[in-house]
């Protein structure tokens, strides 16, 4: 049995480097996020939010449905929003530079098109994988064909089942296992979510634990903050060996200080994260 590293405040310096005197908006990346069905237009806006919470310079929303259900989002009107169908159309003049797909995206065929479309025109644009973007991934509705450009997969222990093809029980009698078998066979960076979040790199040859966390984070909404999260680091250019452990950290740590302050475990929500999480990230 694989013994995992614990992930340690002290290897991510990368997140916690001060930003230069000249920088720009276009100096912390673009990110476009993916998702939003019908009635899950919250998972796509909470990974968005924190997207541009935790310091990507631009972030736009396409929805899957057939225009945009906002036009602007009230809570934060910083956020470009349009329909997915849009979105992937104008990525390449848009300047992408990283994407997260999946949060509420649905598995119906507007998903598997909008998603089918991704993988087809991503090129070299890094992607991190969610919910139903995993779901559609292990019913063989979308070839896992990344080409070079670096994808992260976020399953929880159902969805790592899924992936496998194995019971989630499974997937808990050896998470470290289960995760490196994740990314062999996807070739892909892995976050196998739950208590002590698992992360995996694509040549399976360690794995980390996150220590930090509690149980507030089981609530509706922070996994999509999580790929939110990751995806704007990635964004950002955070080298990923520190993006996705400093992702999974970061997260777990705006939990701990929410719980610290009162705020939860009992009734944490996931758009409370992350507010804490950015200011973690500033105070270095």
């Amino acid at each position: 049995m694989t013994t995992p590293i614990p992930i340690l405040r002290d290897q991510l310096s990368a997140l916690f480097a001060p930003r230069a005197a000249d920088a720009h908006k276009g100096s912390f990346g673009t990110l476009g996020v993916l998702g939003g069905g019908p009635g899950m237009t919250g998972a796509a806006l909470l990974a968005a939010r924190a997207a541009l919470r935790l310091g990507a310079g631009k972030v736009l929303v396409g929805f899957a449905q057939d225009s945009a259900p906002l036009a602007c989002d009230p809570l934060q009107p910083e956020l470009m929003l349009r329909s997915g169908r849009d979105l992937l159309a104008d990525a390449g003049p848009l300047g992408l530079t990283t994407w997260v797909a999946g949060c509420g995206l649905g598995t119906l065929d507007n998903a598997i098109l909008l998603l089918g479309t991704l993988f087809q025109t991503r090129a070299q644009t890094p992607l991190v994988l969610d919910a139903d973007g995993l779901n559609l991934l292990a019913h063989g509705a979308l070839p896992p064909d990344w080409g070079p450009a670096p994808v992260v997969l976020t399953p929880h222990p159902a969805e790592a089942g899924r992936l496998l093809g194995c019971p989630a029980g499974h997937i808990q009698a050896d998470r470290p296992a289960a995760a490196q078998a994740l990314a062999r066979r996807y070739r892909a960076w892995v976050v196998l979510k739950g208590a002590g979040t698992l992360v995996c790199p694509p040549a399976a040859d360690t794995c980390w634990i996150n220590t930090t966390g509690n149980p507030g984070l089981a609530t509706a909404g922070t996994g999509d903050v999580l790929a939110g999260m990751l995806g704007s680091l990635i964004a950002q250019g955070v080298p990923l060996e520190q993006a996705v452990p400093g992702a999974v950290w970061l997260h777990g740590a705006a939990a701990d200080a929410l719980a610290a302050a009162g705020t939860g475990p009992i009734g944490l929500t996931a758009g409370e994260l992350a507010d804490v999480a950015r200011a973690l990230r500033n105070r270095g």
